[in-house]
This record gives C-alpha cells, sequence and structure tokens, in this order.
C-alpha cells in the first residue's frame, strides 16, 4: 500500500526510520498508477492537462510568488527578471506544444508506407538546478505531461522549497482538469545525491540540466538518459555590425536575471576596427570598462580556487560585485562590467563561464583571428552550445555554421532571449539545450516534447524501390575500377 504524501514527508523528516529505496519506490508506485490512467488520454485531454500546468506558473500572481522565493532561497538572480523569466519560457513553451500532436497518429508518409503512432516513454525523473527552480521544472513537467507521462522532479537542495511550491501547484492545476495529481511529484527534503540517484536508476527516462557532475550521474545510472553541457556563449562583432544594436542587445542579454542563464553572452570578440566604438556603445547601455589593476582583483575574487567560482558573486546585483571586487565603478549607473583578456584555457579563467555580470571583452585584427578566439573559448569551456555573431554580412555567419562544431550559431540576436527559443527565433523554447556530443550530450537541439514519446512505425507494402547495380557503382567503378565490368 503506498502512504498519503503527507506521511512520506512526515517519515523523511527522520531518514532513519525510511530508506532512500523506500521514498524512492513510494514516489514510483503513485507514478506509475497515475501514469497509467493518463497513458490513454485523447489529445484533448492531455492539451488541457498542459495548458493547467502552464497556468500555474503563467498566472501573474504565482510568477511573481514563485520569483520571490527563489531569489530569497537561492540568493541567485532577481525577482523582476525571474518573473518575466517564468511568465516568458512558459507561455512560448505552450505556445510550442499546443502545435504538436502526441497521441496516437502523429505522421504519415504515403510514398514510404510508413505511420508514426506516438507512444509515452513512462516515468520520467528530471533533475533541475537552483538558478531556475520553477521555470525548469515546470517547462519540464509541460513536456513530459505532453507525451502523457508522469515525473518526478529531483531539485537542487537550494531550490527545493520554490520547486516544492510550484509542484504544488501543478497538481492543483492537473485536479483542476481531472487528471491525476501524480503525474507530477517531488523528491522529499532533503534532497540528497544517494537519494537523486536512486531516482535515476528506478525510472524510464532521466533529464538533467544543472551541474555537470548530476550529468554524468544521469549517464551512468543505467537509465536512458538525456542531459545537457555547460555554456560559455563567445560572440563576434565586425565592422559592418550596427554597434549600437549590438550594445543594446549584448547588454539587455548579459544582465537578464544577473547572468544565471547558460545562454548569456560571456566573452565578445570585436574587430581592431570598431573597438573603440564597441566599448563606448557597450558604456551608453551601462557597461563599465575595468582597468588592468581591477581586472586582478576581479579574477583573485570571482574564483575562491582554479575553476571554481565563488558563489556570493554568483547571479548577484552589479552593486555586490562593485563591493566586494572594489571597483571603480557608479553603481547608479553600471548595468555590467567588462574585463579586457587575450589568452583562454585554465590560465585565463575569464575566458570561461562566470555567471555573474561580468563579460570578458577580446581585441583581434581580423575575422579569421575572432574565429579562431571562438574556437579557442569553446575548446577551453562551452563545447558545442552556441557562438553568435553582429555582422551585416550574412556570409559569416554561415561560415561560423560550417565551421564550428556548435549546435547554435545566431546573427544579429540577444543570446539570453533566442537561445532557448524566442519570438523571433525558430528555436523550440525550452530551459535546456543540448550541445551534441561535442558537450557530451546525446542530443543537438533544444529539448523539446519529441523526446518525451516514443514512436510505432507502422509499415505497409509499396512498389518496390530498387535501383539497378548500375545506378549505385556505376560512377564509382569508372573513376576507380574502369576495368571491371558489371
Amino acid at each position: 500500500m503506498i502512504p498519503p504524501v503527507s506521511q512520506l514527508e512526515t517519515e523523511v523528516e527522520n531518514l532513519e526510520y525510511i530508506s532512500v529505496e523506500s521514498i524512492v519506490d513510494s514516489l514510483i508506485q503513485r507514478s506509475r498508477q497515475a501514469f497509467n490512467e493518463f497513458r490513454s488520454a485523447d489529445q484533448q485531454s492531455v492539451d488541457e492537462a498542459v495548458t493547467a500546468v502552464a497556468w500555474s506558473l503563467y498566472k501573474p500572481n504565482n510568477a511573481k510568488k514563485l520569483a520571490e522565493l527563489a531569489v530569497q532561497n537561492t540568493e541567485l538572480g532577481n525577482v523582476n527578471d525571474k518573473i518575466i523569466k517564468n511568465q516568458r519560457k512558459t507561455f512560448g513553451t505552450l505556445r510550442d506544444l499546443l502545435r504538436a500532436r502526441t497521441v496516437g497518429i502523429i505522421e504519415e508518409d504515403k510514398d514510404r508506407g510508413i505511420v508514426k503512432y506516438a507512444k509515452p516513454v513512462g516515468i520520467v525523473g528530471a533533475v533541475t538546478p537552483s538558478t531556475n527552480p520553477a521555470a525548469t521544472p515546470v517547462n519540464k513537467c509541460m513536456m513530459a505531461i505532453k507525451g502523457r507521462n508522469a515525473i518526478i522532479v529531483a531539485p537542487s537542495p537550494a531550490g527545493w522549497k520554490t520547486t516544492n511550491h510550484a509542484v504544488e501547484l501543478m497538481r492543483e492545476g492537473l485536479e483542476t482538469v481531472g487528471a491525476p495529481q501524480d503525474l507530477i511529484q517531488i523528491l522529499p527534503a532533503p534532497v540528497n545525491r544517494e537519494m537523486t540517484q536512486q531516482l535515476m536508476r528506478s525510472v524510464d527516462l532521466v533529464l538533467v540540466t544543472g551541474s555537470q557532475n548530476n550529468v554524468k550521474g544521469g549517464y551512468s545510472s543505467g537509465t536512458p538518459a538525456i542531459g545537457v553541457g555547460v555554456g560559455n556563449v563567445p560572440v563576434i562583432v565586425d565592422e559592418s555590425a550596427d554597434l549600437q544594436r549590438a550594445g543594446r542587445l549584448i547588454g539587455m542579454s548579459k544582465t537578464f536575471d544577473n547572468g544565471t542563464s547558460c545562454s548569456s553572452e560571456n566573452s565578445v570578440i570585436v574587430l581592431d576596427s570598431v573597438y573603440e566604438d564597441m566599448m563606448n556603445a557597450f558604456a551608453d547601455v551601462g557597461g563599465y570598462l575595468a582597468t588592468e589593476e581591477e581586472k586582478d582583483r576581479i579574477v583573485n575574487t570571482l574564483w575562491t580556487s582554479p575553476g571554481k567560482l565563488n558563489r556570493s558573486l554568483i547571479a548577484k546585483d552589479v552593486d555586490v560585485l562593485i563591493r566586494h571586487c572594489n571597483l571603480g565603478a557608479p553603481v547608479e549607473t553600471t548595468k555590467f562590467i567588462i574585463v579586457e583578456e587575450s589568452g583562454t584555457g585554465p590560465e585565463f579563467p575569464l575566458s570561461g563561464e562566470k555567471l555573474s555580470l561580468f563579460m570578458t571583452a577580446y581585441r583581434v585584427s581580423n575575422f579569421d583571428d575572432a574565429v579562431a578566439k571562438v574556437r579557442a573559448i569553446l575548446d577551453y569551456q562551452g563545447a558545442g552550445h552556441s557562438c553568435g555573431i553582429h555582422t551585416a554580412d550574412q556570409s559569416k555567419a554561415k561560415y561560423l555554421a560550417e565551421e564550428l562544431d556548435v549546435v547554435r550559431v545566431l546573427v544579429n540576436q540577444a543570446h539570453t532571449f533566442g537561445n532557448g527559443g524566442g519570438f523571433t527565433s525558430g528555436f523550440p523554447f525550452t530551459l535546456s539545450m543540448g550541445c551534441g556530443t561535442w558537450g557530451g550530450n546525446s542530443i543537438t537541439e533544444n529539448l523539446n516534447y519529441r523526446h518525451f514519446i516514443n514512436i510505432t512505425h507502422l509499415s505497409t507494402e509499396i512498389p518496390e524501390d530498387k535501383p539497378s547495380e548500375e545506378n549505385l557503382f556505376g560512377e564509382f567503378l569508372q573513376k576507380y575500377h574502369p576495368d571491371y565490368s558489371l
């Protein structure tokens, strides 16, 4: 018999009376029961459930409350931007989901005699980060429900209270439309590594957004897993760019939610001919260019040890950064801080992801040098994720797409508002972005509903499609084996 949620939570308060295996097993049993009830739902019922989940976060009072809880609990980001993120990501994701079919026949190819039927994957285990303790869980829950799955969220310990409240609201939404509440559950507090790993071993699909240790844990769990890589977006500004627009877009993107997004611009590579003008454009939107002396203080303060960011500066307001690093930046007008650098790699930590309102600037002589710098930055950190360019020359953008091993190349866009889906970009809305094998991931696209369904292929006989030997081998044999006759 499955204990009620309230009883389970009471028991978990004293873990000596209940094992991690028992905790997870109870959640799995409830999920399996809810899944079995929901797996035969029709498309309308599924879409009503998805909309109810979306409304639980999009509703203005809820979006605000969860944003406030997130900042209060994690001390990361800022309330106003988290409200925007909660609503914008949810709205965009709902748009995408309501346009898709995930029940019954979803595609028919008469020429090939193939009909595709969508089926659920089962129970999903979703590991979510402290940077987005409301938006990311709701985003994943919407996609899981769209596929007629159940989902159990494993939040970061710092974000548990926020995520738990989001789960409560989503469960209320499911109840409103008559869907089983246990389609969405959360690991009880205190969440720990052992409990999360047990969940990964027990579900049918693992999704991991957050630390690379968790991503590796997902891949090694023995369960099919999707993880996402590290962001460290470098962006080129060339001599043909609209510098004022580039400054405005980069500044707006860099400062959103205090730089918590993995898509936030971390480095800007500017051609020498427009470098000074670009720095002026940044100054116009609140960018402060640090001095060489301040650079040393920033590096020594932002990293407590090699590769380890100072948590007291991650995603903090700019006045906190100015005070901790003893900078001369005017608090009233500064929105982000630019630090000049020339090198890349472990000996140049500013070339890596900073998760804060610091952005690194590189000055290069030509476009080829700019591309080389982008490649070096991504080789150090952020492999496969994204890069961008501000230019009037589309051939340069195409060159980046052809030559660089990244999943996304954005042209004249703000990365934070384009990478993870935008109303003026074609990417699907998500908070989890695959980086391909370059970044140690299994997907080379934004996480979306297609990753939450299995597909049955019905095949019927078609007219024979068998070319002749001459069609297949003729040109090859004529070129390399001219004496051979078919």
